[in-house]
């Protein structure tokens, strides 16, 4: 369906290496992993585009998708929306087939599995890339920008937020995705994003979710060097 070209480097990084030395085994069982994951893969996906309207609830600032009752709450989805008027909320998920087969090369061989599951991080991540991009022309046929994609639980976004995604994008009819009592996503390795439109299409200093971030300061990843998204940095 798609030509997707995993980033050795950054399944390494979701491994936990950094910038150590890494024996070649290491990669061949990379090697290996990618091509199972890419065997079961099913990769399915869901957005809609709505108008939205800065509010206040009980005092705080929020985001409100006009149309519905949900609200977007939390001081990081608001300024990575004030600017905007609409905003696009997706879904994408890699299948069940993927969670089963690091489920059961869990019980078998724990290194494999551990290096399966980073596999997986990182082909979500290339396909939800695929599906922003996707966002992305349209946003350009009503000649507006995007912003980059932002998560229930990057900074203080409530991670319950994705009930109100499963809902509003009917995700278990349309996807076969699922969100438990606890906001845990079934299949497992499974994203849900919000990206924001802007008419401001002029080039202006680019931001990335660490910029809006409330947890920055006291972040472990940054202290480590790395961040818990992929780094990209977009102009609008």
């Amino acid at each position: 369906m798609f030509d997707i070209k995993p980033d050795k480097n950054e399944i390494l990084r979701y491994m936990g290496h950094s910038n150590q030395q890494v024996e070649d085994g290491i990669y061949n069982l990379i090697d290996e992993c990618i091509e199972e994951i890419k065997s079961v893969i099913k990769f399915r996906y869901t957005y809609k585009i709505f108008d939205v309207q800065l509010g206040i609830r009980d005092d705080v600032s929020c985001i409100e998708l006009l149309g519905t009752n949900v609200v977007f709450k939390g001081n990081d989805i608001y300024e990575h929306l004030r600017d905007c008027r609409k905003c696009a909320v997706m879904a994408v998920t890699l299948g069940i087939e993927v969670d089963k087969l690091i489920r059961t090369m869990q019980s078998e061989d724990m290194l494999k599995a551990f290096v399966l599951d980073s596999c997986a991080t990182e082909f979500i991540e290339k396909y939800c890339d695929v599906v922003e991009n996707e966002i992305r022309v349209m946003a350009q046929r009503e000649r507006c920008g995007i912003n980059f994609r932002f998560s229930p639980g990057y900074g203080d976004f409530p991670i319950e937020t994705q009930r109100d995604i499963e809902r509003i994008l009917e995700t278990i009819k349309r996807i076969g995705l699922t969100v438990t009592a606890s906001s845990i996503m079934l299949p497992r390795k499974s994203v849900t994003a919000v990206i924001g439109f802007t008419k401001d299409v002029t080039l202006m200093p680019g931001k990335s979710s660490c910029d809006i971030c409330s947890l920055r300061n006291e972040c472990l990843f940054r202290k480590g060097g790395t961040t818990c998204a992929r780094g990209r940095v977009y102009k609008v």
